[in-house]
Parts: C-alpha cells; sequence; structure tokens
C-alpha cells in the first residue's frame, strides 16, 4: 500500500490571505463557485477581514506533507438549530485524486458531529460538480433538494444540488467511510 499524503487542516491566519486570492481566482476553482467574477484585491481584503471574525463560519487551510492546497469551511453555523454548511476546494491540481478531499471531507464530518455536537451537515453543489456531489454522497449524505436555476454561472442559469447528512446517518456510515480512508493509507484517530 503506498502511503497516502499527511493531511492537516489548520486554522486561517493572516498569512494565507494572498495564497485564498490567487486561488479564488483560478478558474478552475470559480467554476465551482457561486461568484461568477474576478474577485479584486479590495472585495477579497474585506471577505479575509469578515471571516477572520464572523462567529458564523470557521476555516482551515488545508495542507498536504506541509503545503498549502486548498480551503474548507464551515458557515451558517446555527448551533440552536443544531446545524451548519460546508464547502472546501483543492487549489493545487496535483493533490486531485490522492484521497485528500475523502479525507477533508472525513475530518470535517467527524469535527461537526464530534466537537461542535450539532446534528445536521448540508452544502450545496453545483449539478455540473459531479464528482463532488457523489463524494459526498459516498459518506452517506443524501439529497435533499434540487434547486433549480439557482444561479448563474457565465451568464447561464445553473441546477444546485442540497445534500444533507444527519448525525444517525454518520453513525451508520463512519466505519465504512474510515475503512476506505485506512485502505487509502491514510493514519486516522480512533
Amino acid at each position: 500500500m503506498s502511503r497516502a499524503p499527511v493531511v492537516v487542516l489548520r486554522p486561517l491566519d493572516t498569512g494565507d490571505s494572498d495564497r485564498l486570492l490567487a486561488w479564488r481566482n483560478q478558474p478552475e476553482i470559480a467554476a465551482w463557485m457561486y461568484a461568477d467574477h474576478v474577485i479584486s484585491p479590495d472585495e477579497h481584503e474585506r471577505w479575509f477581514a469578515a471571516a477572520q471574525i464572523d462567529s458564523g463560519r470557521r476555516y482551515w487551510v488545508i495542507e498536504a506533507d506541509g503545503a498549502p492546497v486548498g480551503l474548507a469551511n464551515l458557515y451558517d453555523l446555527a448551533p440552536e438549530h443544531g446545524r451548519c454548511a460546508w464547502a472546501y476546494y483543492l487549489a493545487d491540481p496535483s493533490t486531485r485524486g490522492q484521497g485528500i478531499g475523502a479525507f477533508v471531507e472525513y475530518w470535517v464530518i467527524e469535527h461537526v458531529f464530534g466537537a461542535l455536537g450539532l446534528s445536521k451537515l448540508w452544502c450545496e453543489v453545483l449539478i455540473g460538480n459531479e464528482a463532488v456531489w457523489r463524494l459526498h454522497e459516498g459518506f452517506g449524505f443524501r439529497r435533499e433538494a434540487l434547486f433549480r436555476e439557482h444561479v448563474r454561472k457565465a451568464g447561464v442559469a445553473a441546477d444546485v444540488v442540497g445534500l444533507g447528512l444527519l448525525a444517525s446517518d454518520w453513525l451508520v456510515q463512519r466505519e465504512a467511510s474510515r475503512a476506505r480512508l485506512i485502505a487509502r493509507g491514510f493514519d486516522l484517530p480512533a
């Protein structure tokens, strides 16, 4: 079995700002985001400043073997309702296909249902991003909605898939998800 990369999710810090602006404007990342324009340095600076103080959001830089490769975040944190939403991207194309996205998915799910004690994690994915919504389904997420013509990408209306995972679903799915990651060479805590 080959060694999987060592993946760490670390909190966002001020030194990440320029890197994140570059990532957010990469065409292969922007294609799957709701925003459909080049993000200016001023717009990014406002977003980055808000990201560090907004109690309804959490951000982590994804590192693989010590190198920053992507971003994961929670948003719409609503502890009073027991839920939050999440999203992530891998900005370094060389990291794709190594299971890093699956590791991030597992880590975020564990964090939401463990450390945060929430009961639901949800996300929205552009319908054309089939690899990502299928990855979510592989971790037990269920399609809860199809938002028709929900966003415009390059002036064309696009549908969005809404997916949800309950803590009770995760209890059923967790061991199979762990086993898949361990089989790929990832070291997971018990």
